[in-house]
């Protein structure tokens, strides 16, 4: 049997599995090095530079599949251009009571309530430690504790940690599972939250890895505004467009539809792809941002990057369609930029608003 077909065997058995058992049994398999990693370099023209850093291709993990930072490596080698781990909290918490996680087969979406589920610092940076030296871009998304009455003093932790650990920063304001949280990207309160982060960065030495805002795909257009003008001001380094989504469109067909949660995978792509363009609007193009949604094509990268994402990300897909899906989107967005005549990712950054 083939690679190939092993893998695809693999996702099948996976999927009999209920979902957090799944996603263990995952990380569990790849933690023993069982993945096949991926074949040759990329292509030539997917390769990137954002935040001042090399990016071989576009195409990230994002923040929810590696939480604690297990397996960053093992997700670079199936061919990522990037990886962010997390969400970590200052304090190991268990998260949300089970079942908080529910797969929508019919829609290949999910729906989660896990509520910040990690180990915490101290063994996130452990594992990223144990990393020191190993290649590519690997980011860390921090958050906070739920019983947290102190939001900043619990994102100047996470930077104080990690600064020295990853490539860069995401600062999460934006999950719908941790009560109060949202609230954070309100003006008053983003400004002061990225200001307290930004002293952090500064008092952490010499490694001054960039920081992102992971925003939500549920903003009105006066919040959006209101975000792009703390982030000019603020000139911070860029965001990620979005998180899940807390709506629940009419086309929704499976049973678990009507579970409490977040929603991500396809039918959050178009949701998530006009707050992007939104955003990419409102900051003027000069804050790049990573497109986070609904993406499983290079159709769908294509999309974002054209909407203003200088780079995406994904995870739901995996779930459905297995680490093949890595090659063939990263196949997929260079014939179509080749298509459309560009040299470069970069060339095709907001291509819709020109």
């Amino acid at each position: 049997m083939s690679r190939p077909d092993l893998a695809r065997l693999a996702v099948t058995c996976l999927r009999l599995l209920p979902p957090e058992r799944a996603h263990r049994a995952t990380i569990w398999l790849l933690r023993q090095g069982l993945a096949a990693p991926a074949r040759g370099p990329d292509d030539a023209i997917l390769a990137t530079r954002v935040f001042g850093l090399d990016f071989p291709n576009p195409i990230g993990l994002a923040a929810g599949f590696d939480k604690d930072a297990e397996v960053a490596d093992a997700m670079l080698a199936l061919g990522f251009g990037f990886v962010e781990i997390g969400t970590v909290t200052p304090e190991p918490q268990p998260g949300n009571e089970r079942p908080r996680l529910f797969r929508l087969a019919e829609d290949r979406a999910l729906i989660n309530r896990l509520g910040f589920n990690s180990a915490g610092l101290a063994a996130t940076v452990r594992h990223l430690a144990a990393r020191r030296g190993g290649r590519g871009v690997v980011g860390a998304n921090i958050g906070k504790n739920k019983e947290s009455h102190d939001a900043a003093a619990d994102y100047r932790r996470g930077v104080a940690a990690l600064a020295a650990h990853a490539d860069y920063l995401a600062i999460n304001v934006s999950s719908p599972n941790t009560p109060g949280l949202r609230a954070l990207q309100g003006r008053d309160s983003l400004d002061a939250l990225i200001g307290a982060v930004q002293r952090a960065r500064a008092e952490a030495g010499a490694a001054r890895p960039p920081i992102l805002l992971k925003i939500a795909p549920d903003l009105a257009p006066e919040d959006c505004r209101d975000i792009a003008q703390v982030a000019l001001s603020r000139s911070l380094d860029g965001f990620i467009v979005g998180n899940t989504t807390l709506s629940r469109p009419a086309t929704l067909k499976s049973r678990h539809r009507g579970e409490a949660g977040g929603l991500s995978g396809p039918p959050l792509m178009a949701l998530s792809t006009r707050i992007l363009a939104e955003m990419y609007r409102l900051s003027e193009g000069r804050i790049p941002i990573v497109g986070v949604g609904g993406i499983a094509s290079g159709a769908d990268a294509y999309a974002k990057i054209r909407a203003g994402a200088s780079l995406v990300q994904l995870y739901t897909a995996l779930v459905y369609a297995g680490p093949g899906l890595i090659a063939r989107i990263k196949s997929e967005l260079a014939g179509l930029l080749r298509r459309d005549g560009f040299r470069a990712v970069a060339e095709a950054v907001g291509a819709d608003h020109r």
